[in-house]
């Protein structure tokens, strides 16, 4: 059976990292059995040194999108067998501007957002033993500060950051329209992704602007609440 390695449910989420959660929703859609297997210490074990990764028989495969290609192609998939290749096409490039745009503005919003991060560094390093508890955190957040400051998004000040996010979102919103998913009446590979990321936000036990303005997007609520109450609540 398929074992899918991540980080576990947090944050009220299926898990914390939307590249995780990705993997679960595409599993699930593709109805594909599987368990899992949470915690960071699978860090070690990852081909790419990061999670997600699977482990199917003798194979094992890290990066959400090098996942997805592997199962599609090794159990004949056809999730995406009703879209054109513009759809193919612009739903690769919608995907790319989730993990490398708002993947950050969300990484900001936990980890730099004052009030946000007094919830997420309990969540995340609970079961820390002191003194580590109050060292590793603030090393970490360090780290993170300087990756944002390098990718780029940590040089805007928290508006801009919010209008990013919001420019993500009002895209989707008007892509997705009034339709059950971005493809049409049938799922597609890219809403393992977009139910990913959206539902970081949306679902996510956290109180912040950029929170806020994801859940003023009424069609990206509905979407995702009905995604998770098809593949997640069953």
């Amino acid at each position: 059976m398929i074992q899918l390695f991540g980080f576990g449910r947090n944050l009220g989420l299926i898990d914390a990292s939307p590249f995780v959660a990705k993997v679960h929703t595409f599993l699930r859609m593709a109805r594909l059995e599987y368990t899992t297997i949470k915690g960071q210490q699978n860090l070690g074990k990852s081909p790419k040194n990061k999670l997600p990764f699977i482990e199917d028989g003798n194979d094992k495969i890290g990066d959400s999108r090098a996942i997805i290609e592997y199962l599609t192609k090794k159990y004949a998939l056809q999730l995406d067998s009703h879209l054109s290749p513009e759809d193919k096409a612009n739903a690769y490039l919608i995907e790319k501007s989730l993990d490398e745009n708002l993947y950050w503005c969300m990484v900001w919003s936990r980890w730099i957002h004052d009030d946000s991060w007094k919830v997420v560094k309990p969540e995340f390093f609970k079961g820390i033993p002191f003194p580590l508890s109050a060292i590793v955190p603030s090393i970490l957040r360090k780290k993170v500060k300087k990756s944002l400051y390098a990718q780029g998004m940590g040089r805007h000040t928290q508006s801009e950051i919010v209008e990013i996010a919001n420019q993500s979102f009002n895209a989707l919103s008007v892509l997705l329209g009034d339709k059950a998913y971005f493809y049409g009446n049938k799922v597609s590979t890219f809403d393992a992704s977009a139910y990913a990321f959206i539902s970081s936000f949306t679902h996510a036990k956290l109180d912040n602007k950029i929170n806020k303005t994801a859940k003023s997007y009424s069609n990206l609520v509905t979407y995702v609440d009905n995604i998770k109450q098809q593949y997640f609540q069953q």
